[in-house]
Order: C-alpha cells, then structure tokens, then sequence
C-alpha cells in the first residue's frame, strides 16, 4: 500500500528484456540499505518487487502481464520514474491509500499554466469514466491528485508547481501516455452498487 507522494525521481539505469519478460534498474536516491530483497516499490504507479540491489540501484522483474497493461513497455535507458516505498504502520497519510495496481493507460490531451499551476486533461480511460469524479482522488504515474472536471469524454487535475518540480509530471506533453489507477474507494462503492443491484 501507498500514498501517491513521490519521495524520489529515479532513473532507468538497465533496462534488459529475456523473451517476454524484463529486468529493469532503476538508480535512485533512496536509501537503498534500508530496502529490503521482496520489499515493494510503487514505480510510477506500478507497484514492483525488488529482486536485487547495489549501492544505489533497485532491481526488479516485471511480468509481461504488467508490460501488456502499463507504460512500463515504453520505458528506455535515462527514463525518469516516480519512486514510493512502501507505507508503514504510523505513517502519515498525506495523500490518498493507492495499491500500485494499474487500471488503465491513458492519454493527455492538453496542459495549459493555470495561475502558478498547471492543469491537465486526459482521455477518459475505456470502461473506468464512472469511477471518476470531481475532488475524487486519483492516481497518475504514482502521484495522488485531486480531480478537478469530469466530462463524458475528459477529467482534468490542477499540479502545483512543487509537484510539478519534484515528479515526472512535469516532463508531460501532449499525446504522453501515463499509467491511471483509480481511487480504491470508488472501486469497493461501485462493487457494492452492483451486489445490491443484483440482489
């Protein structure tokens, strides 16, 4: 489980495929002793088991499964990434509880300033527009956010310009694809929406 608040940038340092699957490292600023072999890791959203370690790189395995239905796939040498350990039990929740289960990719449409921020519109991801909703949380690429507007075809969200500074949101262009993963409650509402529904 985590928060959606980024604690470092990291930076694909490897990045090597063996028939479908893919062992990527990823260099970072974390302290990496204090990271254990199993330990999970939210990678832009996604949430991957570290395999091995150095001085000051994660090494992880990712499934075909998991390339199939995130941007991972897309990744190259020197690609930045949103890095999260894992939440502890006393933690603060400072943002919202994200499992690091993508549910969709998606794609930005528009980013224009907005008054020292800058707001985004994406696409409405096939099938997930009813989990969507305004100030309902969000998660892109690992970064929890606020929904601004929703219409039936877009959402938008509003990025401060400290978290347009420190995550990979501020690399986004048009046409950019990020990983999506919709609030967890929203999930478990619409889940229980549909057993009374069919009872």
């Amino acid at each position: 489980m985590f928060t959606g608040l980024v604690q470092d940038i990291g930076e694909i340092a490897l990045y090597e495929k063996d028939n479908s699957d893919l062992t990527i490292g990823i260099k970072t600023n974390l302290d990496v002793s204090a990271i254990a072999i199993g330990a999970s890791i939210c990678c832009s959203g996604c949430c991957l088991t570290v395999v091995k370690k150095e001085e000051n790189t994660l090494f992880f395995e990712v499934s075909n499964e998991t390339l199939s239905c995130t941007i991972l796939g897309s990744w190259q040498l020197g690609s930045k990434v949103n890095l999260e350990k894992s939440l502890a039990v006393g933690d603060e929740l400072g943002g919202h509880f994200v499992s690091g289960h993508i549910d969709a990719v998606t794609t930005v449409l528009e980013i224009t300033p907005d008054d020292g921020s800058h707001r985004i519109i994406f696409e409405h991801p096939k099938d997930m527009a009813h989990f969507i909703a305004p100030k309902g949380s969000i998660t892109i690429d690992g970064v929890s956010l606020t929904v601004n507007e929703v219409t039936e075809k877009i959402f938008s969200v509003n990025i401060i310009s400290h978290t347009w500074e420190h995550t990979t949101l501020g690399t986004l262009a048009p046409k950019s694809k990020v990983n999506l993963e919709i609030d967890i409650l929203a999930r478990y509402m619409d889940r229980i929406i549909q057993s009374k529904g069919a009872s």
